[in-house]
């Protein structure tokens, strides 16, 4: 079982002088998980610097833009996180459904940067990873992978991607663009939900020492970047809407479960809010709902097995979204007559038409399950469901004109586009949805110990520590305890002024 990146002391100092040496050469500066989660504080100086730097080069001063407060342009900051409110012409319900956007993110256009670096800068920092020696492998199902490659690059190791064969076109190209090699891309059977022949590969990898394996589905930092700076932007959100709706109330939080980092920011509005967190999952594999399995085209969302970093007994609700309904709705949103029967038949406004290229397939998944949560808990003009849009359409050309061959043979007109609307959008029900009880909440937990226990070693012990909500609180103990390691690391490379 790889370490789950949770030291607070430094491991090797000698590793870490070399990292030193390496940062100082090349000249980069580490920005605080604080920082990310409240970018005002970011220095000035570094801030007119970046008025200077393309967005998605491998600057490592784009560490600095690494956060949910790039504005539209992606060059400046936004003073509120960028976000769409969709309106019930769209939706269907009188709930807001509030969605946090992704593809603002500098190099990849999508969040799972943010968890790359939350992963990765913890290892520098305490003396676990070398990057003069060390291999960053960094497997996932697109977006985690590629946004280890980009970390990677920016802090000068070497990032290694390893995803399924089968997703989307324009994310091998977006690697081969990225990687030092083009066999630092490797790629392994399946589809979207084959998550174990990834860790095969991972465990076959990992018998080299110089091999170390970034799993997000078990790498604590993944969760905890998310619990501070998601979690924070969220808010921020919220309380702005709130100046204009006094009685807005935050009541739910949807999210795929993927590898579970980004459901954490769950747990912060949760602890904040008392807000219900909804658990997305595929349709086709409906792991936590049924013990299910299958495959499915909803990219980014994984499956198959429960993350060891879901808080799972924190969970409310689970909701399954069939991947037909993300990918009509996706075809719907990315096509022109798609846009033209939502703004003429259904009135949705034209500043929300132009927003709709700003969310994937996964994006569309998490925005159909809040629709599902509002209904199932008949949520009204009061209340607000928060989502997340992982990326943007642009990441799936190829899967929507594959879509478009296979279900509409070719064209999209105005009735293929009432037909998604009226099905997956005005037609999305409470059906496959569960409210979680104790021995719902329980049954979901004990379907990781086959995962993580038999296949991966884990002890027991840890395992089962989990279950109790003082395990995640403690946890939180170590983002300051990150963030001084980063700043005694900035003062020793001099780069710290």
């Amino acid at each position: 079982m790889p370490q789950l990146g949770l030291e607070r002391d430094v491991v090797d100092e000698q590793v870490l002088e070399r990292s030193i040496g390496r940062f100082r050469e090349a000249g980069i500066r580490l920005p605080t998980l604080r920082q990310l989660a409240h970018p005002e504080e970011i220095p000035s100086k570094i801030r007119e610097q970046l008025a200077g730097i393309d967005p998605d080069a491998p600057h490592p001063l784009n560490l600095f833009r690494v956060h949910w407060y790039d504005a539209a342009d992606r060059h400046k900051f936004s003073t509120v996180p960028e976000h769409v409110v969709l309106p019930s012409s769209l939706t269907g319900v009188d709930a807001k459904i509030v969605v946090l956007l992704g593809n603002r993110f500098p190099m990849i256009g999508a969040h799972k940067v943010l968890a790359a670096y939350g992963c990765l800068v913890p290892r520098v920092v305490t003396g676990q990873f070398d990057p003069t020696t060390h291999r960053a492998l960094w497997p996932s199902t697109g977006n985690y992978c590629r946004g280890g490659v980009a970390i990677s690059r920016l802090m000068k190791c070497h990032g290694v991607a390893i995803l399924p064969a089968g997703m989307s076109r324009e994310r091998f190209e977006w690697l081969e663009r990225w990687v030092a090699d083009k066999d630092d891309i490797i790629r392994t059977p399946g589809t979207e939900s084959n998550v174990k022949e990834i860790y095969d590969e991972c465990a076959r990898l990992d018998e080299d020492p110089k091999n170390i394996v970034f799993n997000q589905f078990c790498e604590f930092g993944n969760h905890l970047v998310h619990y501070l700076c998601t979690g924070r932007a969220l808010e921020h959100v919220y309380e702005t809407l709130k100046k204009n709706q006094p009685g807005l109330r935050a009541a739910a939080f949807a999210s795929a479960t993927g590898s579970a980092g980004t459901i954490g920011a769950g747990d912060h509005l949760k602890d904040r809010y008392g807000t219900r967190i909804a658990a997305v999952e595929a349709l086709e594999c409906p792991t936590l709902l049924y013990n299910g399995y299958g495959e499915h085209n909803i990219q980014g969302i994984g499956d198959k097995h429960v993350p060891l970093i879901h808080n799972v007994m924190n969970t409310d609700v689970v909701v399954a979204v069939s991947d037909r309904s993300s990918d009509a709705v996706e075809v719907m949103f990315g096509s022109e007559e798609g846009r033209r029967y939502l703004a003429e038949r259904r009135g949705v406004p034209a500043g929300i038409i132009e927003r709709l290229g700003d969310f994937g397939l996964s994006s569309v998944c998490n925005i159909i399950a809040s629709i599902k949560t509002a209904k199932l808990y008949g949520l009204g003009a009061d209340d607000a469901v928060f989502t997340v849009a992982t990326d943007g359409g642009e990441m799936y050309g190829s899967e929507r004109e594959r879509v478009l061959e296979r279900d509409f043979g070719g064209k999209f007109d105005a009735v293929n586009a009432g037909e998604a609307f009226g099905q997956h959008l005005a037609g999305a029900g409470v059906d496959h949805t569960l409210e979680c009880r104790r021995v719902d909440r329980e049954r979901m937990f004990n379907l990781g110990y086959y995962t993580w226990v038999e296949q991966q070693g884990l002890s027991i012990e840890e395992f089962d520590a989990r279950r109790d909500q003082s395990y995640w609180r403690g946890l939180r103990e170590m983002l300051p305890i990150w963030d001084k390691l980063i700043e005694s690391f900035n003062a020793r490379t001099g780069l710290a002024g």
